[in-house]
């Protein structure tokens, strides 16, 4: 049996609730991605006490990712992130079962990936695959918690198909997606992945107020953020064609 005492910093005053903290020991999350937002996103649900993450990426340690991929080691460049993320998640705190995928997610290869889990965060770099996750969770209706930080800037919403709208709501997907090289700052970094980590505690607990058809934006040169109001599009291409299936 889990001891409670880990967590008992979360459930005293002005946190959550002892019942709130049993309802994260219980929950099961996705996170898309053991990159820069995925190591913050895994290291905070990890010290929630979130009981079960499943972790997809594809990719390996490499030197370049150092400088923000907290919870990856020198030590573990070469290795798969999955892996490192997973020794990094059961060494700090053996409570969480970890679930992998060494895998790059597709239109043909996801359900599996994504069945039982109705909680997925967006840790993606490419706005290519975030669009297909888009895609996916409106077909699925699961949960997804967005992020994204490019340099100095970042954004974090939460959506929740049928009731807010999606992410081509707000960003109308291009017809042709130029990815783009942009820094990657660890304190803007860690600032988006915390707010998701914290997006999910809300969704979980039902404490506080998560993100619904509002863009939390971040600007790291004044340290201000904004708040951008948003809703659902009726013409929006995504949310007609996957809501047909």
């Amino acid at each position: 049996m889990i001891q409670l005492t880990r967590y008992k910093k979360n459930f005293e005053q002005n946190g959550i609730t002892q019942a709130d903290q049993e309802k994260l020991l219980n929950s099961r999350v996705i996170v898309m991605g053991a990159g820069g937002l995925g190591s913050g996103v895994i290291m905070n649900l990890a010290a929630l006490g979130v009981g079960q993450i499943k972790i997809i990426d594809g990719d390996i340690v490499e030197e370049s990712n150092l400088n923000r991929q907290i919870i990856h080691k020198y030590k573990n460049i070469g290795r798969a992130k999955v892996i490192s993320a997973k020794d990094w998640v059961q060494e700090f705190n053996p409570d969480i079962r970890v679930e992998l995928d060494k895998i790059k997610i597709n239109e043909l290869n996801y359900f599996n990936i994504i069945q039982g889990y109705d909680i997925i965060i967006d840790c993606f770099d490419s706005y290519e695959s975030k669009y297909m996750l888009n895609e996916i969770i409106i077909r699925h209706k699961k949960i997804l918690i967005h992020g994204a930080a490019q340099g100095f800037y970042g954004q974090v919403t939460t959506i929740i198909p049928d009731k807010t709208g999606c992410l081509e709501c707000v960003m109308q997907k291009p017809k042709q997606i130029k990815e783009a090289m942009y820094a990657s700052l660890s304190p803007v970094v860690n600032t988006i992945a915390a707010l998701q980590a914290q997006e999910a505690l809300k969704i979980i607990t039902g404490a506080g107020t998560p993100l619904l058809n509002k863009l939390l934006v971040f600007d790291g040169t004044t340290s201000e953020f904004k708040m951008l109001n948003y809703a659902k599009n009726p013409a929006c291409p995504a949310c007609q064609i996957n809501n047909k299936y």
